[in-house]
C-alpha cells in the first residue's frame, strides 16, 4: 500500500537513520560476519522500508552484514515451522506465530538472549519482560528468549458518522461497563435500520474457528466479566474457579446471543481475520474491536474516512473497574542451530536502542507501538495523532497484562485448536447451552495442559 511515494520515504528513513545518535558497534569491523535473518513483511510498505534503511545503517556502523529476506505472514510462518522442524535455520527470525515464543522455549529451540535484553532492561516495560520470560521444560526454568521490539493489543474502531447518522454522539459512548459499551451499538444498530440502513451491522465481533480474532476477543471479553485468571501463575488450568467457568459462559453468552439476534454480520462464523476490517472499511459495521491501528493505517491517504474513524481504548470491566487490556510483542528469536548467533545478538541489540527503535516504528507509521515507556513519553509523535494517541495510551501507558500462554504454553494450543472458537460454533449451529460448551472446552484444555506439567 504506497501512503507516500517510495522515493520520498526513502529519503525521510535515511534522513532519520543519520539523524540518530547511535551506539557504537558491539562487534569490532575486523570480526564483521553475515547472518540470515527472516522478517516478516510489514502491513504497510512503510514497514518494509523503515525495516531497509535500518539493516544499512546498522551495516553501516557495525560492519557486518545481514542476508535478510521479507516474507509474507502466512508463507514466513510456514517456513519457520518448517525450519525448526529439520534444524535447518536462519539466525534469527521473529515470533510468527506469536506464540512460538512460548513453545519453541518449552522445547529448548531457542537461544537464550538475556544478555540482549540486559543492555536495555530498565526501558521495557513490565509486560513485555513477563512475556520474554519463558519456561524451558528441559533446563526446567525460565529465561528470556526474545528481543520484544514492539507491544500490540486490541482496541475499538468506531464510525463517527454511522453513529451521528443514528442521532447520537461519539461522546454518548457509555465506558463505565464493559456490556454497557457494547449494548450501545445494539441501540446504533436499531436507530439505523429505523433509518433505512438494512445492511449495516452494530458489531463486528469474530465468531469464527479459524484465525486470531476470535481468540482475542474472547479473551478480552473473559477478563472483562471476572475471568483473567483463567491460568494461574504458576502454569495450571484454573477451571475448576465457578469465578473463571461463570467468566467463560457470559463471555460466550454475550458475543453468540449479539449474533442470534442479528447484531453481528451473518458471516462472521466464517470470518478469517481480514474479513472484519473488510466489513469495516465497506462500513458494513459500526464497531469492530481488533489489534493494532492497521484498520486506520490501511487508509491513512482517505483522510475524509481516516478522519471519521474513532479509536478508543477498552470500556471498564463489567465490575466497573478498569480494564487491564492483554498484549502480546513482537521478538526477534535465535533458533537453537544457528551458525551466527554473535550478529543476530549484536543486530538485536542495535534495535533495541531506544532512538533506533523509535525511529524504525514511526517511520513505518506507528501501527506497531515501542514496549518501552519512554520512548512514547519522551516523543510528542506518539500522542500528535488521535489514533496513535488512543492506542499508545491504553497499549503502552494504561494497565496491562500479558497473554495467557505466558503463564503456561499449553494455552497456545488451545488457541491452535480454537477450543472457544468451536464453543460459539456450537452454541450457534449446534442448539448447545453454554455452560455444555464451556465444559466441552475445559475438558479438552484440561487434557492439552495435563502434557505441559510446570515443574
Amino acid at each position: 500500500m504506497g501512503i507516500m511515494t517510495r522515493r520520498s520515504l526513502i529519503r525521510s528513513s535515511a534522513g532519520m537513520m543519520a539523524a540518530s545518535t547511535l551506539a557504537r558497534p558491539f562487534i569490532a569491523n575486523a570480526a564483521a560476519k553475515t547472518a540470515e535473518v527472516w522478517w516478516t513483511q510489514g502491513f504497510a510498505e512503510e514497514e518494509d522500508i523503515s525495516f531497509k534503511a535500518m539493516v544499512a545503517e546498522y551495516e553501516k556502523v557495525s560492519g557486518n552484514h545481514l542476508d535478510y529476506s521479507i516474507i509474507p505472514y502466512a508463507p514466513a510462518r510456514q517456513k519457520i515451522v518448517s525450519a525448526v522442524t529439520s534444524g535447518i535455520v536462519p539466525d534469527l527470525f521473529q515470533n510468527n506465530p506469536a506464540e512460538i515464543i512460548a513453545l519453541y522455549a518449552w522445547e529448548d529451540k531457542l537461544v537464550d538472549v538475556t544478555d540482549v535484553v540486559d543492555t536495555q532492561r530498565e526501558e521495557f516495560a513490565e509486560t513485555a519482560m513477563m512475556t520474554a520470560n519463558c519456561y524451558n521444560s528441559v533446563e526446567k526454568k525460565r529465561s528470556i528468549y526474545g528481543v520484544p521490539y514492539t507491544q500490540s493489543a486490541l482496541p475499538n474502531h468506531v464510525w463517527r458518522h454511522l453513529v451521528e447518522k443514528a442521532g447520537y454522539k461519539v461522546e454518548d459512548i457509555p465506558k463505565k461497563t464493559w456490556n454497557s459499551y457494547y449494548d450501545f451499538f445494539k441501540e446504533i444498530q436499531k436507530a439505523l435500520r429505523v433509518k433505512g440502513e438494512r445492511k449495516v451491522y452494530g458489531m463486528g465481533l469474530t465468531l469464527s474457528t479459524t484465525g486470531n480474532d476470535t481468540n482475542n476477543q474472547f479473551n478480552y471479553f473473559l477478563i472483562a466479566n471476572g475471568g483473567g485468571g483463567i491460568v494461574t501463575k504458576d502454569g495450571k488450568l484454573n477451571a475448576n474457579d465457578p469465578k473463571v467457568r461463570e467468566a467463560a459462559i457470559k463471555a460466550l453468552e454475550y458475543r453468540t446471543n449479539a449474533y442470534k439476534e442479528g447484531f453481528i454480520p451473518p458471516s462472521a462464523i466464517s470470518w478469517n481475520d481480514s474479513d472484519n476490517n473488510n466489513a469495516f472499511h465497506s462500513k458494513q459495521i459500526v464497531m469492530d474491536l481488533d489489534g493494532t491501528i492497521s484498520t486506520e493505517v490501511a487508509i491513512i491517504k482517505n483522510k475524509a474516512d481516516y478522519d471519521d474513524i474513532v479509536t478508543m481504548g477498552p470500556p471498564a470491566g463489567n465490575d466497573g473497574k478498569p480494564f487491564p487490556v492483554q498484549t502480546n510483542n513482537a521478538f526477534g528469536l535465535i533458533p537453537k542451530g544457528a551458525k551466527n548467533v554473535e550478529v543476530a545478538k549484536d543486530f538485536l541489540k542495535y534495535l533495541i536502542q531506544p532512538k533506533v527503535l523509535n525511529d524504525y516504528l514511526k517511520t513505518g507509521l506507528g501501527r506497531n507501538v515501542p514496549p518501552m515507556p519512554s520512548i512514547v513519553k519522551k516523543d510528542a509523535w506518539w500522542h500528535a495523532d488521535p489514533h496513535r494517541a488512543a492506542y499508545t495510551d491504553m497499549t503502552v501507558l494504561g494497565p496491562t497484562e500479558p497473554i495467557f500462554w505466558v503463564h503456561n504454553p499449553a494455552w497456545a494450543q488451545v488457541q491452535n485448536e480454537h477450543l472457544w472458537g468451536v464453543a460459539a460454533n456450537d452454541i450457534i449451529g449446534g442448539g448447545m447451552t453454554p455452560q455444555a460448551a464451556v465444559d466441552k472446552a475445559f475438558k479438552r484444555s484440561e487434557e492439552i495442559f495435563a502434557k505441559y506439567p510446570m515443574s
